[in-house]
Formats: structure tokens, sequence, C-alpha cells
């Protein structure tokens, strides 16, 4: 079986014909290997579940009660003849890099990841393969992160902003992996709590009984309805936005912590008052890095930009194409940047 093989796609995904089974499926199958609980890489329907135990109390929470298998990182097991273990992807808590053994050959799947340092999960691990299949949702060379701390303390000044204006802080973030960060990075630089949208609740707790340090919370739904809000950082899901939860404050201005923030015209669009650039995937020059030190021959790209990559990758003289995952990009859960 060639490196091309090992991993093919069809109409419910990525598939390993020497295992038998689908790494994050957009369609029920019988055995899906699942790299992290994001609603875009886990769904309901499959007959087995292959995932991390880091990662399983989130798959709980967002499927239910399945058929799950769970393994430590660096852990392996079989199926079918294949050799598979998870490794850290450094995306979001329990997230994983899923390398495939087979007859000698190594194929690493990415999942989303990212090589930023990041308080709330475990750090990316470089994995040397024949084949890396690699996401490239911010795949184009405008996309370059900021340090973290430093866009955290932003995020406190701009509370502090608000505070003398009488206002309330509303920061919308995805409710799994980037509220949770915010709160690990926030933990090092403030000591005021921060109020949570009932949408953040139980990922919080979740990643606290994980043993991952945040910032204190409570929930805004446990303060009288004419409580004063000004000069206090909220959480919010995105979907809050324009929403009547927002009648309950006064005054306030609203932010976006995202890495789609490091474009102008997307705040606009969306009438922020503040963007903030956190991204809990690889920007440009972290693709570049990773996949250099993956020693892989072969590189596919998948999940996002991946037409710049690869025209860079191959006029670089490296075997390079492309995993076509329409399907699952129309089906995108706008929770994961």
């Amino acid at each position: 079986m060639s490196d091309r093989e090992l991993i093919v796609v069809n109409k419910n995904g990525m598939y390993c014909p020497a295992g038998d089974f689908y790494i994050d499926p957009w369609a029920p199958v019988e055995r899906a290997v699942i790299t992290h609980g994001h609603s875009d890489h886990s769904r309901v329907g499959m007959g087995e579940y292959y995932a991390t135990r880091a990662g399983l109390p989130i798959l709980q929470w967002r499927l239910g009660e399945q058929n799950f298998h769970s393994y430590d990182y660096g852990e392996s097991f079989t199926l079918g003849s294949a050799i598979i273990s998870f490794h850290p992807a450094g995306h979001v808590l329990g997230s994983a890099q899923v390398r495939i053994e087979h007859d000698g050959h190594v194929c690493v799947v990415s999942g989303d990841y990212k090589r930023q340092p990041d308080p709330s999960c475990a750090p990316f691990e470089v994995i040397r393969c024949d084949t890396f299949i690699t996401e490239a949702t911010f795949a184009l060379p405008i996309y370059r992160w900021p340090d973290t701390a430093l866009v955290a303390r932003d995020i406190v000044a701009w509370v502090d902003e608000c505070k003398q204006n009488g206002e309330a802080a509303i920061l919308y973030c995805y409710a799994l992996g980037k509220a949770q960060r915010l709160l690990a990075e926030l933990a090092r630089t403030s000591a005021d709590a921060v109020y949570l949208h009932g949408a953040m609740l139980r990922g919080v707790d979740i990643y606290r009984a994980a043993g991952i340090d945040m910032i204190e919370t409570h929930a805004v739904i446990d303060e009288a309805r004419t409580g004063n809000f000004a000069g206090k950082l909220i959480l919010a899901p995105p979907s809050a936005a324009g929403s009547p939860w927002l009648r309950r404050f006064r005054k306030a201005q609203q932010g976006f912590a995202s890495g789609w923030m490091s474009i102008r015209g997307n705040r606009r669009r969306r009438n922020l008052d503040r963007g903030f650039v956190i991204s809990d995937h690889a920007d440009w020059p972290a693709l570049l890095r990773t996949i250099n030190e993956t020693g892989a021959k072969k590189i596919i790209a998948t999940h996002g930009n991946t037409d710049a990559l690869v025209r860079l990758l191959n006029e670089q003289g490296t075997n390079a194409s492309i995993f076509q995952t329409s399907n699952l990009l129309q089906t995108e859960s706008g929770e994961d940047d």
C-alpha cells in the first residue's frame, strides 16, 4: 500500500482502508477516529468512537453517551492492520494528531493544531512521518499571530477603558477552547473575575475538572437583571451578538477574539468596537515550520486555504496535493477559529 492509499477521501470523509476507519467523518460510519470535540470534527451517529482520554469528557458532553474508546497520548492501538496513536495538537483540551503506521509507512493527520503556547492544553508534538496531512485554515501569508500574552494585556486595558466610561466589556469568543484559553491567559494578567454567558459554563467546568488554572468566573445569569456590569469583562458566544440577552447591559462595548480579526474588514462587518487577534490554529509561518519539521516527503493540505500552501510547496520541490473536503466545509459549526 502506497503512502497515498493509506488515507483516501470518499463521500464520508478521510478513510484508512488498512484499518477500516474514518478520521473526523462528516457522515455516520462504523468506526470514527476523532481528533477533538469541535462539532465540525465530532458528530453523532458513529458506531464506535476512538479518541484521547483527555478529550473524552468534552465528547461525552457534546455527543452524549456513545461507544467510546479512549487512549492516552502516545498509547498505540490497532485497527485492522494499522497501528494508531494520538499525539498532542495544541488546539484545544484533548485535541490530537493521528499517527497511522502500516507496512513501514507512517502518515500523520494533523487535525486542527497550533504552535503558540497555550496554558489550557498540551503543546503540539512534532511527529516524524512519510506523509503529513495538514489543516490549512489560515494558510495565507497575511496570517501571523501576535504574542497571546500581549493580547491578553490589551484586553485588560480595554476593560479598564470601559470601566472609565461606565460600560461593560462584552467579548465574543467560541465556547469550547477559545473561552478557556482566554480565562487561562487572563489568570496570569488580571485579578478581576470574568462573567460568563450560560453557553460557556459547562466547558469551563470541564477544563477546571481537568486541572486547568483559569481566572475566577461567575455566571451572568446569577447576577440581578439590574446588576451593574460597568468595568466587567463578559465572555459570550458569537450567537449572543444582537440577541435579547444583551438588553441586561445598560451600556457596553463589544469585541471579538479570533484569528479572523486580523482582517480589519471582518471587525467592521460585525460592527465591533474592538477585535483581538487570538487563534487556535497555526498561522502561515507555523504551518511552514511544522511541515518542515515533520520531515514528510508528501504533504496533503485540507480544510481551509489549501491552494496557496500547495502551490508554494510544489514550487519548492515538495510533493504537495489537496484533499477536497467540501462537504465538511459546508457544515462548519462557526465555533472554531
